[in-house]
C-alpha cells in the first residue's frame, strides 16, 4: 500500500511558488489580453467593426489606452512563449 504522505512531485520553498504562481497569472492575464486583441483584429479584418472602438469610442484615450495594455500583453506573451520553447526543447 503507498505511503499518503510520500508524493513524488518534487517540493520547492514557498517563496519561489509564490513567484511562479505570480508569473503564471502576469501570462494567463497577458494571454487573455492578446486573444481578446486578436479577436478584435479578426472583427476588424472581416467586418471593419471595431469592437474596442465601439465600446469606448473612436479615437478616445481609453481606446488607445485599451491598445497599448493590449500590445504589452502580447509582448508578454511572446516572452512566454519563448521561455516555453526553450524548456520544451
Amino acid at each position: 500500500m503507498a505511503d499518503p504522505t510520500y508524493s513524488d512531485r518534487p517540493t520547492t520553498t514557498g517563496a519561489v511558488d509564490r513567484k511562479a504562481d505570480g508569473m503564471s497569472v502576469l501570462y494567463g492575464v497577458a494571454l487573455a489580453l492578446a486573444i481578446i486583441g486578436g479577436i478584435n483584429w479578426g472583427l476588424v479584418g472581416l467586418f471593419q467593426f471595431d469592437l474596442v472602438a465601439a465600446i469606448f469610442g473612436d479615437g478616445a484615450t481609453l481606446t488607445r489606452l485599451v491598445y497599448i495594455v493590449v500590445g504589452i500583453a502580447a509582448l508578454v506573451s511572446l516572452g512566454c512563449y519563448s521561455r516555453l520553447r526553450r524548456t520544451a526543447f
